[in-house]
């Protein structure tokens, strides 16, 4: 049964024209050189603090392949020794035993297994996976960190929504970095009561 103190968080860092990714896939642009002096600083102690608040990752194939790549370039692992989910049906590296490989129901995932043994939980990329979450409304909030740049084409953030989705933004922070990051709310889909 799930957990009704467990938070499902889709977060996404993405160009201003809403991509995620160039269209082969590279995020090259990730590294922008904006300085907005009256932005919030994003202190290391900060990212670290804030990073331990997370119990678990969820993201799709090509998402955990840009990890990987990151890690052999030297970057390391971005997401520590937290318990990492994998949705694919692609037979992948697993370079951690953190790491577990999925390919079944995405709601059964998160309501049955991931609800009731964790309270934070993140969906990380990339946009199918982002959208199917939606979709299913499955997610609780959504981060959203907007990068100053624009790039013109790539990968969306979400992928095809079948309807409307809701929002109410919660916070705005505006970084030194240039970056912006929105955090929303979703609402639940309510139905439209008439009086008679």
């Amino acid at each position: 049964m799930p957990s009704p103190d467990s938070r499902v968080t889709i977060h996404m860092a993405a160009s201003l024209d809403g991509f995620i990714a160039r269209k082969d896939g590279r995020v090259d642009w990730l590294e922008t050189t904006d300085e907005f002096p009256d932005g919030e600083t994003m202190d290391p102690e900060f990212v670290e603090a804030f990073l331990k608040t997370i119990d678990c990752y969820v993201m799709g194939s090509r998402t955990y392949e840009t990890a990987l790549n990151f890690a052999a370039q030297g970057f390391g692992w971005a997401y520590g020794d937290k318990p990492t989910f994998v949705l694919t049906t692609r037979d992948l590296p697993r370079i951690r035993d953190t790491v577990e490989f999925y390919s079944g129901d995405l709601a059964q995932l998160v309501n049955v297994r991931l609800r009731p043994a964790f309270g934070s939980i993140w969906f990380v990329g990339g946009g199918a996976v982002s959208g199917e979450c939606l979709r299913l409304g499955l997610a609780d909030e959504l981060r959203y960190s907007i990068l100053p740049v624009l790039i013109g084409d790539g990968v969306q953030f979400f992928e095809k929504l079948d309807r409307d989705v809701a929002l109410h933004l919660k916070e705005v922070k505006a970084y030194k970095s240039g970056m912006v990051g929105l955090c929303y709310e979703l609402k639940p889909c309510g139905v439209a009561i008439h009086k008679l």
